[in-house]
């Protein structure tokens, strides 16, 4: 039954968005939707120059085609198992849907700015801000009203946080949104990363008997596997902000959709590891008056530096998410949930 379910969500998926790389790359390509490379990255960089980004949009449909065909046929074969998910469970399913469609749209928004009226920082860092708070701040406070006040913490239990649990929530979601937006900066690294988060969350969804969160966590490795048939190296086409936000808020969605926020630790140790070198690399520029912690950040500028290939990159960091992964299950099952 649950097996059947992802299965079809991931074969969905997967097949939406690569079929949709036949036409949308094509046309991106004819609208002239190029990629503008920063002036202050890596210098090789200058020969993926014009193309095509805002590919995210295959993601995006390729996930939410993949959740609602295997959502809806799983209603139909087994109403009863539908029928039984709490209120709270609906709301961090569809809630989770609509925030990370949210950040899609914020992403979309950002690459518009970018691509068609040429201004290659997109929206300004508070334009940005405000509007992710205010996606993180509508999901949190639905959860809330829904009766969601804490989170079931591994080895301790469940942890209620009362009207605190709304900053609690905004914070986790734009940390972690912001994080995976860090992470896309090498052909392929995103969708690769985030295909093991997808199913580590689809597994610990079905080890709990939570069947919409599976389907979830199925959809998003299922759009991310056919992604990077486009977008492996070399990159035929980029996802942007479009693709890299929506990630972020379906990894958050899928965190809170099991209830455990705080998996996103092992899980996403890749996300945290790019955004803690981006941390680091400002805060010890600005304390040493302009020395550099890395050669460059995030921390996969700095692998290239070094002389890293991107695929070598990918494979690590791939890995790195994989163990993390497992140590996110572990937690579930030795953990008393």
């Amino acid at each position: 039954m649950l097996a059947t379910s992802t299965g079809i969500a991931a074969l969905i998926a997967f097949a939406v968005t690569t079929s949709l790389g036949l036409c949308v790359i094509p046309f991106l390509r004819k609208l002239k939707f190029g990629q503008s490379i920063l002036e202050d990255g890596p210098t090789w960089h200058k020969s993926k120059q014009g193309t095509p980004t805002m590919g995210g949009i295959m993601t995006i449909a390729g996930v939410v085609a993949g959740i609602l065909a295997a959502y809806f046929i799983s209603r139909i074969a087994w109403p009863q198992v539908m029928d039984g998910e709490t209120i709270v469970q609906k709301v961090r399913f569809w809630g989770g849907i609509l925030m990370a469609l949210g950040f899609g749209c914020v992403g979309f928004l950002d690459d518009y700015i970018k691509v068609v009226k040429k201004r290659n920082l997109g929206l300004t860092s508070r334009q940005k801000m405000l509007l992710q708070l205010l996606v993180a701040g509508a999901f949190a406070a639905a959860l809330y009203f829904a009766g969601d006040r804490g989170m079931y913490i591994p080895f301790v239990g469940q942890v209620d946080f009362g009207i605190w649990y709304i900053p609690i929530i905004m914070f986790i979601v734009v940390g972690a949104v912001n994080a995976v937006n860090l992470t896309d900066g090498l052909d392929g690294l995103a969708s690769s990363v985030t295909f093991f988060v997808g199913v580590c969350f689809m597994l610990i969804a079905g080890l709990l008997q939570m069947m919409g969160v599976s389907i979830m966590g199925a959809s998003l490795a299922g759009a991310c596997l056919g992604f990077l048939i486009w977008n492996f190296y070399p990159a035929r086409v980029f996802m942007g902000d479009t693709g890299s936000l929506f990630l972020g808020g379906m990894v958050c969605a899928l965190a809170f959709g099991v209830g455990m926020p705080l998996l996103l630790i092992p899980a996403g140790i890749v996300y945290i590891i790019e955004t803690l070198s981006d941390i680091l690399q400002v805060s010890y520029f600005k304390m040493t008056g302009g020395k550099r912690l890395f050669k460059m950040a995030p921390f996969h500028h700095h692998l290239e530096m070094c002389g890293y290939s991107e695929i070598r990159i990918n494979a690590l960091f791939s890995i790195l998410t994989a163990i993390g992964c497992i140590l996110a299950i572990v937690c579930v099952l030795l953990g008393g949930r």
